[in-house]
């Protein structure tokens, strides 16, 4: 297991190194959360690098990431812990001409008969770890609540067996898309973190990052182009990852250019809903005619 950074700078040097170029907030944010032992919720618009975050802290410290990951709906049950109940109907059905029912009780109720969700994986755990809840937004007042005991003692209550306390402090990450206002209460928990769009300078320097033998020429037009289709009132805007793979996908077909014709063939790497593509097509596709058609 890695040593925690020191310094903001030196975390953001070993995230740069797995591949994760973090803005100057994001760095100081994840530093302190290490070094404070709090949560961070980090918000912002779907595609900025949320939950990319946890993945890099988790490969900086050297640590298992232990994701939730939310959806409508979401209970205890396949958050935290549910009772294994063909084992314990086993073991009734066998104890049951030897035992009484108070006997049976107590032991069907016991730590063997746990089955551990992420929440409590990430708690139990011998070795610290990364536990990413990806977004919370997607769920109710009620989960919300159910996590602060969590968050704030990083421990578990089980009626059955008592207080479950962290072995071991996780860095716990919460991420949401902003769908909805949060409680209050939760937030007080948390350090915070918005991550919005990167801007052109640095989505630049993260594509040829990850796409180094693409010419610096078509990597900008590329960029810049992700960028002003961005602008646009889309159901999807591109995200960092469709910059990246648009890249990688120039690239391959062996691109010197990104004129029109290529950017006709390959925008559905970057567009990914019918309405959005016509869109595009229209604004985009007469800006790019118009400036070759001046060049």
């Amino acid at each position: 297991m890695n040593a925690a950074p020191a310094q903001p700078a030196d975390l953001a040097r070993r995230l740069r190194a797995t591949g994760y170029l973090p803005g100057e907030s994001a760095a100081l944010v994840s530093h302190l959360a290490i070094a404070l032992g709090k949560p961070v919720l980090v918000e912002g618009p779907a595609g900025v690098g949320k939950t990319q975050l946890a993945k890099a802290l988790a490969e900086v410290l050297d640590r298992r990431l232990v994701r939730l990951q939310c959806y409508e709906g979401l209970d205890e049950a396949k958050a935290l812990y549910e009772w294994n109940y063909r084992k314990q109907l086993l073991r009734i059905q066998a104890e049951s001409d030897t035992a009484s029912w108070r006997e049976v009780q107590d032991d069907i109720f016991g730590e063997e008969f746990l089955l551990e969700r992420p929440l409590m994986d990430a708690i139990s755990s011998p070795e610290p770890v990364v536990l990413l809840i990806d977004e919370i937004d997607k769920t109710d007042q009620e989960f919300e609540a159910m996590l602060l005991e969590l968050l704030s003692d990083f421990q578990i209550s089980v009626p059955e067996l008592g207080r479950i306390e962290a072995r071991t402090r996780p860095v716990v990450l919460l991420t949401s898309n902003n769908t909805r206002e949060l409680t209050e209460a939760l937030k007080r928990r948390c350090l915070y973190l918005w991550l919005d769009y990167p801007e052109l300078e640095h989505e630049l320097e993260i594509v040829r990052l990850h796409t180094p033998q693409l010419g610096d020429e078509i990597t900008r037009r590329l960029v810049e182009v992700v960028q002003m289709v961005r602008e646009l009132d889309l159901k999807k805007p591109p995200s960092i990852a469709e910059s990246i793979d648009w890249a990688r996908a120039l690239l391959l077909l062996g691109a010197r250019d990104l004129d029109l014709d290529m950017f006709r063939q390959t925008m559905s790497v970057i567009v990914k809903h019918r309405a959005d593509l016509d869109v595009v097509a229209e604004r985009v596709g007469v800006r790019l005619a118009a400036g070759a058609s001046s060049g």
